[in-house]
């Protein structure tokens, strides 16, 4: 176990108090999605266009974090490197009532299946969107050159494309209509520049505050 492991716990639960204390205290209610004509995402290069015929029917608003860790890199000078391991993150809806969780996990579609040896998993790890009225599930992948560096302070705005769905509680199905997925206007969650840049520093992890808006498409 690294030896910084217990103050990275505190820097976690710091860090995502700070993030998120605003916008979730009041988010103890769960919301039905906004009303298909209330959601205008904004200009975006052509690159992170979505598919014709297609329509956003939900916006949440992300708060929480990026999860690194320092682990081997052969393309690094100093033979390390951060990598992503899992976004934390809950999206509420502009009344700041829970619309979903945010993380990485495996996805149940044959047809994606892992391909990396290294992860012990059923399928392939992908970003994934938990409704928390209906417990419905998407999985996304990164659109071919979908991706937009606006600001270099910030996260890439991203185009995904759903790769996987399954159906919640009853046939809970709120977002298993999900075609794309943009990430938009963030802030933060950059990897940090300092405490992965050795051997010594092997799995050191970092938790870094990030927000976020994510527009949900259908072609229904």
């Amino acid at each position: 176990m690294n030896r910084n492991a217990p103050s990275n716990r505190t820097t976690r639960r710091r860090g995502i108090h700070a993030a998120c204390a605003t916008a979730l205290a009041l988010a103890c209610a769960v919301s039905l999605p906004a009303r298909a004509g209330k959601i205008t995402p904004p200009p975006v290069p052509s690159n992170l266009q979505v598919n014709a015929g297609s329509r956003p029917f939900l916006l949440g608003h992300a708060f929480g974090t990026q999860n690194y860790v320092c682990a081997p890199s052969a393309s690094s000078s100093t033979g390390v490197a951060y990598v992503l391991f899992t976004p934390e993150a809950t999206l509420v809806n502009d009344d700041l009532a829970q619309l979903t969780t945010h993380y990485f996990s495996p996805n149940p579609n044959p047809n994606d299946p892992n391909t990396n040896p290294a992860v012990l998993a059923d399928g392939a790890i992908r970003p994934t969107w938990q409704h928390s009225k209906d417990m419905s599930k998407v999985w996304g992948k990164l659109h071919p050159n979908g991706s937009a560096v606006l600001d270099t302070t910030a996260l890439a705005w991203l185009l995904l494309d759903v790769v996987g769905s399954e159906d919640g509680l009853n046939g809970g199905d709120i977002l298993s209509k999900t075609t794309q997925i943009q990430r938009l206007n963030t802030t933060g969650g950059l990897a940090p520049s300092t405490g992965c840049s050795s051997p010594s520093d092997l799995g050191h992890q970092a938790y870094v505050d990030y927000t976020a808006d994510y527009y949900f498409y259908t072609n229904q």
